[in-house]
């Protein structure tokens, strides 16, 4: 999806594609193909919104109609039932950008709505950040009635419709959606909405328009410039970059390289556009993988004074000028998801960070000190501003949100427009947020108990909200892995971080619930379908991710004494590759209920680290290898 909208948005541009990175991108289009079309994941069957941007960014890439890459998807988009026609809204405006839809087949997306006072229930600054940004874009370009068309536009309307694209009546297609992409229908409440709103739209008053285009276009030259020109994401920095063009404005080119920090290249698979960085996601669970076992950090020293420096330096610690303006959320003490370059941190990429910068601190002579006076140690002053960027994240249910804490209301996940999306209306709480923000909110108190007079309240708030999370059978509801096996790991960490013994009935509960779903092969394997209709399905085959977080979590409860943990230590010895690293498995990540994700270093350092917790607690068994 991401890699469709940048082709399609660098001809839009009037930016012409190298060589080398058109090859790249269409090998990689080649590689991710299910069936005749693409899908939303790497597992997902063919979606019309994806396929039909997909098969777009091929022909502007210049694939002839008659390739065996783009005919199958065109038949396939021909034979779905109301065709292209019926692609959902994102899909709907991608294509109205390019003279491949109408905008009277649209849905609004009025910008008007952000000149609306802050209190309303439905004001776009209470919606999940990333959502709220998305639609900032939309909002502008809608406004705008941006349009492009380009020398492929009358072949391509050829090719996309059955019936002459003059006589298509776009705007019957306004409320009919593909039923191979909708995961959350449109509500009759929202449909009710969008005809006010389309009316509304009719009748805005030109004098309102320019002024509500004018207060957009500021939120995204300060979103651009706050993000160093990457954006939250590379959904919304594709959009604000043509707002930028539509303005004239001279940071254009600016915001062109900012999209170039999600691009990702390599042999297998080609060039792509990651929705994600995940560089202080990942080093820190490394970090704590290391520090789990001493003789694993006595092998990789240099290798944790390298993580510990990387994390050290890409801490926020300034504020963004003018953020409560821009309704951004205070950010210094955070870490983010990647490198930290677009200043968006969140609360559990902070908390696991702190986790990590704690538990090296524990190791005698490991960070800073006379014997390694080249690793600064990050001061006390700058773990407790992480402490408290976390604890600004605690909702008032206990539970901790991402970004931001929650904004918005039940009201906004009712009139939910993403249609192909789910839960991604608001901040929520969240089972593995809360638990990484209560983990490290326990080491920081260890470590400091009289700096953070919120952090025990906060903790005991966020053990509450846990606890009142568990189900009937023991189990865990996800919503950032898959699944039930993800979120009791994280659950039973936290749990007993802050105190709970082996006896807690949570925990209890929770090893119970795991041990219960071991397959006949020692291993673990949870579908992602668990993700989408919220009941546990095994996967056809163990993998090595979940067997990890079982064994983990198990450890934690039963020991490594018990029949389950060492069955998980077999598979997962008997499946590690020559090169000590796993095979590649399943998706083992998600994003908004439907869009799946491939963590790729999951499968090396989850199981090593199960490995690692196991030999630290079983290294004096005689029979320990």
């Amino acid at each position: 999806m991401i890699t469709a909208q940048y082709v399609i948005a660098q001809r839009i541009l009037g930016r012409t594609i190298d060589s080398n990175t058109r090859a790249g991108i269409i090998r990689y289009f080649s590689c991710v193909r299910r069936g005749a079309g693409w899908g939303l994941h790497p597992e997902s069957e063919p979606y019309v919104f994806v396929t039909t941007l997909v098969y777009v960014a091929l022909r502007l890439l210049g694939v002839p109609p008659d390739d065996s890459l783009v005919q199958p998807a065109r038949e396939w988009l021909l034979s779905q039932p109301g065709g292209v026609a019926a692609i959902p809204s994102w899909g709907k405006f991608w294509l109205s950008m390019i003279g491949l839809y109408e905008y009277s087949g649209m849905n609004p997306v009025p910008p008007e709505l952000f000149l609306a006072p802050r209190w309303l229930p439905v004001h776009p600054d209470k919606l999940y950040c990333h959502t709220r940004y998305i639609y900032l874009g939309i909002a502008y370009l809608y406004g705008r009635k941006f349009r492009v068309e380009l020398p492929e536009t009358v072949d391509l309307r050829r090719e996309l419709y059955r019936l002459p694209y003059e006589s298509v009546d776009f705007a019957s297609y306004r409320h009919r959606l593909a039923p191979s992409d909708v995961y959350v229908p449109p509500s009759a409440l929202l449909r009710r909405a969008y005809d006010v709103l389309k009316a509304a739209d009719r009748l805005c008053p030109p004098r309102l328009r320019r002024r509500a285009l004018a207060h957009c276009a500021s939120r995204i030259l300060y979103e651009q410039r706050a993000s160093r020109y990457q954006g939250i994401s590379p959904v919304n920095g594709i959009l604000n970059t043509l707002a930028l063009k539509d303005l004239g404005h001279p940071e254009v080119e600016a915001s062109l390289e900012g999209l170039e920090c999600w691009r990702w290249e390599d042999e297998q698979e080609g060039v792509r556009f990651a929705g994600a960085r995940s560089q202080t996601w990942d080093t820190a669970f490394v970090m704590q993988c290391h520090l789990e076992y001493g003789p694993a950090i006595a092998q990789q020293r240099e290798g944790m004074h390298r993580a510990y420096r990387f994390l050290r330096d890409t801490q926020m610690v300034v504020e963004l000028e003018g953020s409560e303006q821009q309704a951004r959320a205070k950010i210094a003490g955070g870490w983010c998801f990647s490198d930290g370059a677009h200043r968006w941190p969140v609360s559990d990429c902070t908390a696991e960070a702190l986790s990590a910068i704690l538990a090296a601190h524990e190791w005698p002579g490991l960070i800073g000190g006379d014997e390694h006076p080249n690793v600064e140690r990050l001061s006390d002053e700058r773990l407790a501003l992480a402490a408290e960027f976390i604890l600004a994240r605690q909702n008032a249910d206990g539970g901790f949100g991402t970004y931001e804490a929650r904004r918005g209301g039940r009201l906004l996940e009712k009139i939910n427009p993403s249609e192909m999306f789910g839960q991604c209306m608001t901040e929520g709480s969240y089972v593995e947020c809360t638990a990484s923000a209560v983990k490290a909110l326990a080491r920081f108190e260890r470590h400091f108990p009289n700096r953070c007079a919120r952090a025990r309240a906060a903790i005991a708030r966020g053990c509450s909200f846990l606890r009142s999370s568990q189900r009937a059978d023991g189990s865990y509801a996800g919503f950032w892995g898959i699944n039930f096996t993800y979120a009791g790991l994280f659950a039973v960490e936290a749990l007993q971080e802050a105190g709970a013994g082996r006896d807690d009935p949570h925990c209890r509960r929770v090893a119970e619930w795991l041990m219960a779903r071991q397959r006949p092969d020692g291993g673990w394997g949870e579908h992602h379908a668990s993700c989408l209709d919220g009941a546990y399905r095994e996967h056809p085959e163990s993998q090595s991710v979940m067997t990890a977080w079982a064994v983990l979590a198990l450890l934690q409860m039963v020991g490594p004494e018990a029949d389950a943990v060492q069955r998980g230590i077999r598979w997962l010895l008997s499946h590690q590759d020559a090169d000590g690293s796993w095979p590649r498995e399943a998706v083992n990540g998600v994003f908004f209920g439907s869009a799946m994700l491939d963590y790729r270093l999951y499968r090396i350092y989850f199981p090593a680290w199960a490995l690692a917790r196991y030999a630290r607690m079983a290294e004096r068994r005689p029979e320990y290898t």
